[in-house]
């Protein structure tokens, strides 16, 4: 069936309607994995976004079981070619049933390049996937003007409380809009992870007496979240050690006074190079994230920078002085991408042991 995905800006790209047969509005974003397609999908930094991938055959390996979550948070795929015939010794069907299946539309046969280049010139937009060849641009226009997330953090974490258990240091790990490989990272390493909803309090956790603090990735605008962020505060007053990651990263550095910002295009994909300032060391690394903290108004004497991007030198980590606290921007767990700067689980877990860190 023939479909158009819509811009706010009134870009018009036409193509063939994949998954639900629904319409959808969504910001649109891109990522340059070349593979990871179901973990991009079932990550739910993604909800309230379509996803543009800029890799041009999708679906070649069908539907395995590499996902983030139960589900599919993305609000929309957006392919250059889907590809009917998958074929992979783990193979449990197509790409196009399951988007079909969980109720998410999409649209393939677009120049998907021309969509990735315009995104990256006018900055991230929203979009809306349909099939309404009498559509009335005005009003199109004026649905996506208005479109708004919402409350996507409380949307995609955990309802209750659970626990994976393990011999090891015990872990808070608060789910801000948690990948699976976060928990799944600490737990093989022997922790026990007991995951806690988004609007958990602090006191919840602290009366829980954990060896150690995980804030997870989760989607959305960091600033909005402004309860979350007192509890953030509340947490990072206590002596326990805290590893913090994308979403939870950024809401360290606002409870301390920082700022964030909102990037033109974001970064998104598993090829993104990050430097260490401790060490001048480069590692490549998985990123989805559409703002950054601006770590000039980070105050000196409350942390420096840990590691920047390569690319743009955005900030991408901060270490807390007189604090066992660190955060990065991009996700050690992969899930898709590069899994170099996994040591960071082992180096939150030496900080947790020694019980020092500075």
């Amino acid at each position: 069936m023939k479909a158009f995905l819509i811009l706010e800006d009134g870009t018009v790209f036409e193509g063939t309607q994949i998954g639900a047969k629904k319409e959808a509005v969504s910001e649109v974003v891109f990522n340059t994995s070349m593979t990871g397609y179901l973990e991009v999908l079932t990550d739910p930094s993604y909800a309230g976004q379509m996803v543009v991938l800029t890799y041009p055959l999708i679906g070649n390996y069908g539907v395995t079981p590499d996902r983030e979550s139960a589900h599919i948070w993305a609000g929309g795929l957006i392919v250059r070619e889907m590809e009917d015939m998958p074929s992979n010794f783990r193979c449990e069907g197509k790409l196009d049933d399951l988007l079909a299946e969980e109720g998410i539309t999409g649209i393939t046969g677009i120049d998907t390049r021309a969509l990735t280049r315009l995104l990256r010139k006018k900055g991230t937009m929203n979009g809306m996937i349909t099939t309404d060849v009498d559509y009335c641009m005005s009003d199109v226009i004026m649905k996506l003007h208005t479109y708004k997330m919402g409350n996507v953090v409380r949307e995609t974490s955990c309802k209750e409380s659970y626990v994976l258990k393990g011999d090891g240091p015990r872990i808070a790990l608060l789910d801000l809009g948690a990948k699976a490989n976060i928990a799944a990272s600490l737990n093989k390493r022997g922790c026990e992870v007991t995951v806690y909803p988004a609007d958990t309090s602090a006191e919840t956790i602290l009366q829980a007496n954990p060896d150690g603090i995980m804030l997870s990735n989760g989607p959305g605008d960091p600033s909005t979240c402004m309860e979350i962020i007192s509890q953030v505060r509340r947490l990072y007053e206590s002596d326990i050690p805290i590893f913090a990651i994308c979403l939870g990263h950024q809401l360290m550095a606002l409870a301390n006074g920082a700022k964030t910002y909102k990037l033109t295009y974001g970064h998104r994909g598993g090829n993104h190079p990050v430097k260490d300032l401790t060490d001048g060391k480069v590692y490549i690394s998985s990123q989805n994230h559409g703002y950054a903290v601006d770590a000039g108004s980070m105050e000196a004497g409350i942390a420096e920078e840990l590691f920047v991007n390569v690319n743009d030198g955005t900030n991408e980590g901060l270490r807390y002085k007189n604090k066992k606290i660190m955060t990065v921007q991009f996700h050690p767990e992969a899930n898709p991408g590069p899994q170099d700067t996994a040591w960071l689980f082992d180096k939150f877990i030496e900080m947790v042991k020694e019980d020092s860190y500075a």
